[in-house]
């Protein structure tokens, strides 16, 4: 009997042995599990940004009223009832590009200027990041879309003013009054006509696309001369 209960007990050697192989069977099996997968929310949300892509490119190559579902869902590789998952139509789709491409740079327009910053510098930041960020790039190409479709189909103007243009020129009118206010700009009639401050940004997006080649437009230069205009010649040192 006593025999028997000694070789029930292990001794401690034997107990750091039987601890050594589970420690190294939990390590073995830490590393060997798979990675995880993603979620249905991630892939969902995967399949939406391939159709908003697809979506800017067919726009941009046939316009928006030539472009067809059909083609979207091809370029995204998705089936054509996928896309009914995510958009009720090609305007909601078209929406999507507008909200977000080009409305966080407008959102820009909205924060405090950074301390010590004078007026021209905040708005010449501004048009240099919009000119950089938009008029050579596929946002520039959404903002010609509208340019030349929004009479067509009215509803995307209206779109496009309420979530681009009516915040640009509010934040555009606000950076002019805080300018009048601290002596930087002398014509207080500019706060009642913002769009004459980004004038030029508008005139280098459609140039881009119509003249570039015959007259290349330093389009950067042209709006610190702009600027020149409202605030008086850049001081050099």
């Amino acid at each position: 009997m006593k025999l028997a209960a000694k070789s029930k007990t292990r001794s401690p050697p034997a107990r750091r042995r039987v601890a050594s192989r589970a420690a190294r069977a939990s390590e073995t099996k830490v590393v060997s599990a798979p990675l995880s997968r993603p979620n249905r929310a991630e892939r969902a949300a995967e399949r939406r940004q391939a159709i908003v892509d697809a979506a800017m490119e067919e726009f941009i190559a046939r316009g928006f009223a030539a472009t067809r579902l059909d083609d979207i869902a091809k370029r995204a590789g998705v089936a054509k009832g996928t896309i009914y998952l995510h958009f009720k139509d090609k305007e909601s789709m078209f929406e999507e590009l507008i909200r977000t491409a080009i409305v966080p740079l407008v959102g820009r327009l909205q924060a405090p200027p950074p301390a010590g910053a004078t007026v021209r510098e905040l708005v010449e930041g501004f048009a240099l990041t919009f000119i950089r960020e938009v008029v050579n790039t596929r946002r520039g190409d959404i903002v010609r879309l509208i340019v030349a479709e929004g009479p067509r189909f009215p509803s995307i103007a209206d779109f496009y003013y309420r979530e681009v243009v009516s915040k640009g020129l509010a934040g555009m009118r606000a950076v002019i009054e805080l300018g009048i206010a601290r002596g930087e700009i002398a014509n207080a009639n500019l706060a009642r006509f913002p769009q004459i401050l980004i004038a030029p940004a508008l005139i280098a997006v459609i140039w881009q696309s119509l003249f570039a080649k015959h007259a290349p437009l330093d389009a950067i230069e042209m709006f610190r001369t702009h600027l020149d205009l409202i605030f008086g010649e850049r001081r050099t040192t």
